[in-house]
C-alpha cells in the first residue's frame, strides 16, 4: 500500500493492515522472555525460571520507558508525516535519537547501581537472589540497544512502515533462540547465558534497524536539517512524558505487585512467572491495538480528517474482540501443554496450579484490557493527555491496593483478579473524556504540533 493508506483506506482495513505487523512484532519481542523462561525451565531448574521471572517487573520499568517515549515521539512524527512537513519530521527524528540515547545511558548506570537493593526491597526469595542479580546486570549493559530498537519501532510505525520492526524481530528472535540453546546447553551458563543471548540478539537487531531506517529517511530527499531542536524536544516531551509517566506508574505498580507474589515463595513465583509470560502474548496484542490507533489518529488529524477518528475507534475494538477470541480458544485447548513446556517435568504442583489459575481467569477478561488500550490510544493520538494520565494512575493504584490487601488473606489469585478492576475504571475515565469531544477543540487550535 501507499504511505498514506492510514488516511485514505477504510479505517477497519487500514487499521488491520497496520495493526497486524505491530502485533506480530510485539509477540516476537515477547519471545525473548518466553524463550529465556522455557530454556532455563527445561535445562536448568524451577528456581532458574523463578529468577528470570522475578526480574520481569523491574526490567519492565525500562521497557515501558522506552515504549512510552517512542510512542510519544511517534505521535509528533506521525503528525508531521500526515501533514507532509518532512523537514520538521526529520528534525523531530534526529532529536528523538539523541535524547533517548542519552537517557538510556543514564538509566543503564542507575540499573547497575540499584539492581540488587531493589530486588531485596521487593522481597525476592533468598534462594534465587544471586541468579536474579546476575541476569539484571547483563540486561542493563544492553539497555541502549533495547531503547534504540523500541524507539525505531515506533518511528517506523509513525511512517506507516509497521512491517519493518516485525522483520527485524523475526531475525533477532531466531538468533536469540539459537544463542539461548548454545549458551545454556553447551556452555552451561544458566541464567547468565539467556541474559547474554538476549543482549547480543537485541544488539544486532537494533543496529540493523537503524541502518535501514536511515536509508528510508534518505528517500524523502529532505536535505540538511537541524541535528537537534529544543523546540521539537519540547513538543515530543509534552506527549512522551505522560506516556512515560503512565508506563512508569504501571511498572512501579507491577513491582509492588511482584513483591506481594514473592511472599508466596519461589514455587508460586515460578507459576506466576509462567502465567505472566503467557498472558503477555495477549496483552502485547492489546497494546499493539492502542499503539496502532494512536498513529491512525495522529496521521488523520494531521491530514485534516478528524471525522475518521470515531470509525477508527470502532474498528480497533472489533480487532480486539477477534484477537481475544483466538487467545481464549488457544489457552483453553492447549493450557496444560503450554505450562508443562515452561515449567518442565520436575515442576512442583504449586507452580502448575498457580499458572493454571492465572491463565484460566485472564483468558476471559483480556478484552477489557484491549478496550482500555484503545481508549488510551485515541486520547494519546489526539494529544489529550491529562485524563489519559489520570486514568492510568487510577488503574495501577487500584490494582496494587486490591492485591496488597486481599492476596495475603484470600491467596495469590487476588493478584490477577485485581487486573480487570483497574482496567474497567481506567476505561470509563478515558471513554468519558473522549465522548466530551475536548480533543476536537485541542486539535482545532493547531494543525501541527507547535501550537499549544
Amino acid at each position: 500500500m501507499k504511505n498514506d493508506y492510514l488516511v485514505t483506506k477504510r479505517p477497519v482495513v487500514a487499521l488491520a493492515v497496520f495493526f497486524l505487523p505491530i502485533m506480530l512484532g510485539n509477540l516476537f519481542q515477547q519471545l525473548y522472555n518466553l524463550v529465556d523462561a522455557a530454556i532455563v525451565g527445561q535445562f536448568v531448574n524451577e528456581k532458574a525460571v523463578a529468577a528470570v521471572g522475578a526480574c520481569l517487573a523491574f526490567t519492565n520499568v525500562f521497557i515501558f520507558i522506552a515504549n512510552g517515549g517512542g510512542i510519544g515521539a511517534a505521535v509528533i512524527v506521525g503528525r508531521f508525516f500526515g501533514a507532509k512537513d518532512y523537514v520538521k519530521m526529520k528534525v523531530a527524528i534526529n532529536t528523538t535519537f539523541i535524547s533517548f540515547f542519552i537517557l538510556s545511558i543514564i538509566l543503564a548506570a542507575l540499573g547497575l547501581l540499584c539492581g540488587r537493593p531493589i530486588m531485596m526491597l521487593l522481597k525476592t526469595p533468598d534462594d534465587i537472589l544471586d541468579m536474579t542479580v546476575t541476569y539484571l546486570n547483563i540486561y542493563f549493559f544492553g539497555l541502549p540497544f533495547l531503547f534504540l530498537y523500541n524507539v525505531l519501532a515506533s518511528l517506523f510505525n509513525a511512517l506507516g512502515k509497521s512491517k519493518y520492526p516485525l522483520l527485524f524481530l523475526l531475525f533477532s528472535s531466531v538468533l536469540n533462540v539459537v544463542l539461548d540453546i548454545l549458551f545454556v546447553t553447551q556452555f552451561h551458563l544458566g541464567v547468565a547465558g539467556v541474559a547474554w543471548a538476549t543482549l547480543i540478539a537485541q544488539g544486532f537487531s537494533s543496529l540493523i534497524s537503524f541502518s535501514v531506517f536511515m536509508r528510508l529517511i534518505a528517500r524523502f530527499h529532505i536535505g540538511q536539517t537541524s541535528f537537534f531542536s529544543k523546540d521539537e524536544l519540547l513538543h515530543i516531551t509534552r506527549v512522551a512524558l505522560p506516556s512515560i509517566f503512565q508506563q512508569c506508574t504501571i511498572s512501579i505498580g507491577l513491582m509492588l505487585i511482584q513483591a506481594v507474589v514473592n511472599q508466596f515463595g519461589s514455587q508460586a513465583l515460578a507459576g506466576f512467572s509462567v502465567g505472566s509470560r503467557i498472558e503477555a502474548l495477549g496483552t502485547t496484542a492489546m497494546v499493539a491495538s492502542g499503539t496502532a490507533l494512536s498513529t491512525f489518529v495522529a496521521q488523520n488529524i494531521g491530514a485534516g480528517k478528524p471525522e475518521r477518528v470515531q470509525k477508527g475507534y470502532v474498528a480497533g475494538n472489533i480487532i480486539v474482540l477477534c484477537v481475544c477470541a483466538v487467545y481464549f480458544l488457544v489457552i483453553r485447548i492447549f493450557k496444560a501443554q503450554i505450562i508443562s513446556f515452561f515449567i518442565g517435568p520436575g515442576g512442583s504442583s504449586v507452580a502448575y496450579e498457580t499458572a493454571e489459575g492465572f491463565l484460566d481467569y485472564m483468558s476471559v477478561v483480556l478484552c477489557l484490557m484491549g478496550f482500555k488500550q484503545n481508549s488510551d490510544g485515541i486520547l494519546r493520538g489526539c494529544r489529550d493527555m491529562t485524563l489519559f494520565t489520570v486514568a492510568n494512575v487510577v488503574n495501577i493504584v487500584v490494582r496494587v491496593l486490591f492485591s496488597s490487601l486481599l492476596a495475603p488473606v484470600y491467596g495469590i489469585s487476588m493478584v490477577w483478579v485485581s487486573n480487570p478492576v483497574g482496567w474497567v475504571l481506567s476505561l470509563i475515565i478515558c471513554y468519558t473524556e473522549y465522548k466530551t469531544g475536548k480533543w476536537k477543540k485541542i486539535n482545532r487550535l493547531s494543525k501541527t504540533p507547535e501550537a499549544n
